[in-house]
């Protein structure tokens, strides 16, 4: 079996560290180096159950999208439950590696994948990174066309069946029959990237935990742009339609996309870099912490 270092080695060629966000600190999180790895768990978060489901089948290492330690700690003592994970993790010898930003951004990645699954075509990030050593377009989030236009609410749906189910379900802002051609999409929280998102001049937005004030403010600037264009009153670019308009998505449904092509691609280069394929599984638990929404 391939050891752990090699296993790293390969996840942070796919997913380069130098991707990831200056706040953020994915990578190795758990694991002795040079244990052996025969069995890969995927899960979008490291929660208890999510970490006593990879433990109970016997994985030597679980590869997450979010972290499990978002903040500096000073004790990974039994007084947290992150401390719990950890010692648990390290009792049954199964390591944490977490693909954050980092995998936000590779080729590949969440963004990318986010954005195949919606059918976007001719994509490009939405905010690159300058890497002269990768082969193709790498940055945060996709900006893509749809081959054919289709009304907003017939993309809201598509994207509601590509995502898996949560009780938080998915939320649209903008005229339902409006034609939608150009998308950006964003996995995660996106509010602080509308500038970004304006001055690519897409017809809609997809993104995660879209916060009441820039959201509200990001579509009234949009209708009044578009009823100025109306008469005659150049605001902004192109003609007198809404743009953006939002589609607000749950934040791990959106982000969990990206193990349609991590549960290939890990195992096949993991197997060309050492000669080894690692058993893989991914855990499809719903980790939205939402168990119930009303209306």
């Amino acid at each position: 079996m391939a050891t752990l270092k090699q296993v790293v080695d390969v996840l942070e060629t796919l997913y380069p560290l130098r991707y990831a966000e200056s706040w953020d600190a994915p990578g190795l999180i758990v694991g002795d180096l040079t244990a052996q790895v025969g069995r890969i768990e995927f899960a979008a978060d490291p929660t208890m159950r999510i970490v006593e489901d990879a433990i109970g089948r016997g994985a030597d290492l679980l590869i997450c999208h979010h972290p499990l330690l978002f903040r500096a700690v000073h004790e990974v003592s039994g007084l947290g439950v992150h401390g719990e994970i950890v010692r648990r993790l390290s009792e049954a010898h199964c390591a944490l590696w977490v693909g954050h930003t980092n995998a936000d951004a590779s080729y590949r990645g969440v963004g990318t994948a986010a954005a195949d699954l919606f059918g976007l075509v001719d994509q490009r990030p939405l905010v690159p990174i300058d890497d002269p050593r990768a082969g193709h377009p790498v940055g945060l989030g996709r900006v893509g066309r749809l081959p054919e236009p289709m009304t907003l609410e017939a993309f809201a749906r598509r994207v509601v069946d590509v995502l898996p189910r949560t009780e938080l379900g998915v939320q649209v802002c903008g005229p339902l029959d409006a034609q939608v051609g150009t998308v950006a999409v964003l996995p995660g929280s996106g509010d602080s990237l509308f500038d970004e998102v304006r001055a690519a001049g897409v017809d809609v937005y997809v993104t995660s935990d879209l916060r009441h004030h820039p959201a509200t403010d990001a579509i009234e600037q949009a209708r009044y742009e578009a009823a100025m264009r109306a008469r005659g009153v150049a605001l902004g670019d192109g003609d007198a339609r809404v743009r953006p308009m939002l589609i607000n998505t749950p934040h791990s449904a959106i982000e969990s996309l990206w193990f349609h092509y991590a549960i290939d691609d890990v195992p096949d280069a993991v197997e060309r870099a050492t000669g080894e394929r690692p058993q893989v599984h991914w855990n499809r638990t719903n980790t939205d912490p939402w168990t119930l929404s009303l209306r």
